[in-house]
């Protein structure tokens, strides 16, 4: 295993961190499932933010680095945004683990390892069964009625599992006692919601629901900052407390307003406020929203990413100039987004295969209708796959669809420059070939018309 490439990793993310550790901590590791990259992240403000990455020589893999501080990381073959295949560990200066990544799960190896890791390996064990059916659930035919009672089994054994487990670190144990809170939380809220054959009604939740609340981890950015994947559990819990008191999830600001309302932190109330914001298509949409919430962006990491989502919106804003685009139409002509000018002009993304497509239909036809004789332009880009086209050609003949139509395929320019990352998608251009809003209602919603009639009367 090649220590001094990942050793090289590990220092140059750490150069403008005082040095915490006089000792590098060593990791040593053999993978016994399929061939992937082995990944190190730390936890930066409830999120991972990976360190060095190891791919394995042979089964074997390693790190060897200065830990910023002493706490928690995290190592696995699983992404930074998801639990699923991703293990907490727990490390100080001149720490060694040594363990095999197996599937599902890891084990420890040797007598070198920390007392805090076999700890940590003892509550893993204890848990195993609700991370398994919670959050490596692909697979698994797991519904409440068996996870309900094993949760409330486990919860009731993790209420004496410090008493007989203790590190010797003060630290570590006050540490280790939020970290298995907020795993029970998490286990507990991902697993309702999450799919499954079948769901149960808020009065058939365990009692392990009644207990957790969003209002509490919240009261300070500690709990939830500290853990792993903090962020996404805090949404998580609040999602189910809403459910629970009967709160209407609503949409747009009001939904945002509703959410903010379970969480007594600003701090939190702040990145709450963001991961909403990174929803947002267009930048006269995302000013709107962040205009009104501006006074929870506190932090200097929280004013950097507000600017960081912004500033590729600034691309679409109101007024720029339109990418340039040329499919061809059903018959094989080339048509030209040029060859529209002096009209408005409404774009439809969509494929055949896209239910939710397929419902705006009949809207969109009602809608050409209402605005025949107007200046204005209807355009359908289909993102069928190549293979597809002839189904595509049926649709149009078959469900005698208007306007033009034409066939972009996957992975075309259109879509890559707009991000379109969900279908359908509808955007407003100007006569003047300028954007109007790439992220436009659906013309199930009356306000996609007032914008159409609003453009075509200018």
């Amino acid at each position: 295993m090649n220590f001094k490439k990942v050793f090289a990793l590990a220092v140059a993310a750490s150069l403008s961190i005082s040095a915490f550790a006089q000792n590098a901590v060593k990791v040593s590791g053999r993978l016994e499932i399929s061939k992937r990259p082995v990944k190190l992240f730390k936890i930066k403000e409830g999120k991972l933010a990976e360190i060095a990455s190891s791919i394995p020589d042979n089964g074997k893999f390693g790190f060897l680095f200065f830990p910023e501080q002493e706490g928690f990381y995290v190592i696995g073959t699983g992404t930074d945004v998801n639990p699923a295949d991703n293990y907490t560990f727990y490390f100080k200066s001149g720490d060694q683990l040594d363990l095999t990544l197996i599937n599902k799960g890891y084990a420890l190896n040797g007598t070198l390892n920390s007392k805090e890791n076999m700890v940590l390996k003892q509550w893993h064990d204890l848990t195993d069964p609700l991370y398994q059916k919670a959050i490596n659930f692909p697979g698994s035919m797991s519904t409440f009625v068996d996870y309900f009672p094993q949760q409330e089994e486990i919860v009731a054994k993790s209420k004496t599992f410090l008493i007989t487990n203790k590190s010797g670190n003060a630290k570590f144990d006050r540490e280790m006692k939020n970290l298995m809170e907020m795993d029970l939380i998490n286990y507990a809220t991902n697993f309702l919601n999450t799919p499954r054959t079948a769901h149960p009604s808020v009065e058939e939740y365990s009692d392990f629901y009644g207990t957790i609340k969003s209002k509490e981890i919240a009261r300070t950015t500690g709990m939830v900052y500290n853990y792993p994947w903090g962020q996404r559990v805090l949404t998580s819990l609040i999602m189910v407390n809403m459910r629970q008191d009967r709160q209407s999830f609503g949409a747009g600001d009001s939904g945002l307003t509703n959410m903010l309302a379970y969480v007594p932190n600003d701090t939190l109330k702040g990145n709450i406020v963001l991961d909403n914001l990174g929803r947002y298509k267009s930048a006269e949409a995302y000013t709107a929203t962040a205009s009104k919430f501006d006074k929870y962006i506190i932090t200097t990491s929280q004013k950097e990413k507000a600017s960081a989502l912004l500033s590729p919106l600034l691309t679409y804003k109101a007024g720029t100039e339109a990418l340039q685009f040329t499919y061809p139409d059903k018959e094989g002509k080339q048509v030209s987004f040029a060859s529209m000018k002096g009209k408005v002009v409404l774009v439809d993304v969509w494929a055949t295969w896209c239910g939710p497509c397929r419902q705006e239909l009949p809207f969109l036809k009602q809608l050409e209708k209402d605005l025949e004789g107007q200046p204005i332009q209807f355009v359908s880009i289909s993102v069928d796959a190549e293979k597809d086209k002839d189904k595509w050609l049926k649709m149009i003949k078959d469900d005698q669809l208007g306007g033009t139509q034409l066939f972009a395929g996957v992975n075309n320019e259109f879509s890559k420059y707009y991000k379109i990352n969900g279908i359908p998608r509808f955007l407003v251009f100007d006569k003047n070939g300028k954007i109007v809003d790439v992220d436009s209602a659906r013309p199930s919603n009356a306000k996609l018309k007032e914008l159409l009639v609003k453009e075509a009367a200018k």
